[in-house]
């Protein structure tokens, strides 16, 4: 049985706990300020801290559920890294890139196995795109679409949005970084970027002080275009990919779950439907099941701490661009 500290009980760190308890996983210590505005009844009986440093003394935990908000990740990763703690650290990894060096570095020297929370590469979706790439199933990528629109102040109907980490800058919010999972899976996808342009604005009547509408070109390996949209606006949402290649297109919908393909050679467009007990908490469970196997060595984080990394510097890229007004070329 493994020790877990959680950092953080928000709505996201709750569903870990959950999670883990749905895993048969009971030792459990939970990290928190108290100020979440969720009911704590399912916390009743888990032991709490209210600083790392002390959790991390007096409970010894072999694994740590970084789950607090964006600007505070690095607070309690670093240190549960230095301990020799393995991490399963929400995503974006930071708001900035202050303290990343420090965190590379503990995980070094300690040893520690990060698996960074981009859940979309468990969607089983996405992995059949993902083949179908690598099957050569449409030919050669020629353009890339993928879009992401959803309005915030339905995600948490029990909070006032104003007050949420995603619209507030101090936090980590605006829509390039809360909606950063498309700058993953795309990298996934089909490789690193060569570079981008971004442009971010605030354009609906959402009382926000960051960005909630986000429009990214990017330039993959061997010139394959691709564009972005993100919004907090949209309703009902979006969240679709679409691939067009040189022998047909890929289609992906992200609230269905769902893949489309159509091959130049059959004329005819094939469906490849969820797995029929398929929901969005599936992505979560997957994801603490890779965890668990990260944690006992018999796996390699699927997202590692380089490719988190990787992600936050493309979302810095896409704010870089939007206030400079230009491209930003991205190391290759």
């Amino acid at each position: 049985m493994t020790r877990f500290l959680i950092c953080g009980l928000g709505s996201i760190g709750r569903r870990h706990l959950r999670n883990l308890r749905a895993l048969g996983q009971e030792d459990i210590v939970l990290l928190r300020s108290g100020k979440a505005t969720l009911p704590d009844d399912e916390l009743a009986g888990l032991p709490v801290e209210r600083e790392i440093g002390a959790a991390l003394k007096r409970w010894e935990p072999q694994a740590v559920v970084v789950a607090t908000l964006t600007a505070l990740h690095l607070e309690a990763a670093i240190p549960a890294a230095r301990a020799g703690c393995h991490l399963l650290l929400e995503k974006p990894v930071s708001h900035d890139l202050h303290g990343i060096d420090e965190l590379r570095e503990a995980v070094a020297v300690s040893g520690s196995r990060v698996l960074v929370g981009f859940q979309f590469r468990f969607h089983p979706g996405l992995q059949g795109v993902k083949l179908l790439l690598e099957q050569g199933a449409i030919g050669r990528p020629t353009g890339v679409r993928a879009h992401w629109g959803e309005y915030l102040p339905g995600w948490h109907p029990w909070e006032d949005y104003r007050l949420s980490y995603s619209a507030r800058a101090e936090l980590g919010g605006g829509v390039v970084l809360t909606l950063c999972h498309p700058l993953d899976y795309l990298r996934w996808l089909l490789g690193k970027p060569l570079g981008l342009f971004a442009q971010t604005a605030h354009l609906t009547d959402l009382e926000l002080v960051v960005e909630d509408t986000a429009e990214i070109s990017l330039t993959f390996p061997g010139g394959l275009p691709a564009s972005l949209h993100l919004d907090f606006v949209q309703r009902p949402p979006e969240h679709t990919l679409k691939i067009i290649g040189t022998q047909g297109t890929i289609l992906w919908d992200g609230l269905e779950g769902s893949v489309r393909v159509y091959s130049t050679r059959t004329l005819e467009w094939q469906a490849m439907p969820p797995p029929a007990d398929f929901e969005r908490n599936s992505l979560f469970l997957d994801e603490m099941r890779h965890f668990l196997r990260v944690i006992d060595g018999q796996a390699a984080p699927a997202c590692t701490l380089e490719d988190g990394v990787e992600a936050l510097q493309l979302a810095l890229a896409c704010k870089e661009s939007s206030a400079a007004r230009r491209v930003v070329e991205l190391d290759r």
